[in-house]
């Protein structure tokens, strides 16, 4: 597994961290907008940020005095990929599951003799 996706799905695993990327999904936030929607502090929601940041999933820019941060989408396609794939291989298992026959019987159907006195 490459170290931006671990690090990413480290990263995620944390609720506020979730809560966060979660909100940047609706576009480019600032911190300060973001701290008033986190039950967190400001520093609290700048430290996660910096996690989110260094695992690829966020970039930020600064506008004047404002930092505002919004989704990489080079991290996000990297998680979508792995998403993808890991569903792939988990329907491919159910559909070689679900064409076997039941427990006893074989594919090929018997054929009906009939009943000639």
């Amino acid at each position: 597994m490459d170290a931006y996706l671990q690090a990413g799905l480290d990263a995620l695993g944390d609720a506020t961290r979730m809560a966060i990327f979660q909100k940047l999904t609706h576009g480019p936030v600032a911190v300060n907008e973001l701290a008033r929607k986190m039950p967190v502090s400001r520093p609290a929601v700048s430290q996660h940020l910096r996690v989110l940041k260094d695992a690829g999933l966020v970039t930020d820019s600064k506008v004047g005095t404002r930092r505002y941060y919004k989704l990489n989408p080079e991290g996000v396609a990297r998680l979508r990929a792995h998403f993808d794939q890991v569903w792939e291989k988990a329907l491919g298992a159910f559909q070689i599951e679900a064409e076997k026959p039941p427990a006893g019987e074989s594919r090929v159907r018997p054929t009906r003799r009939s009943r000639r006195s």
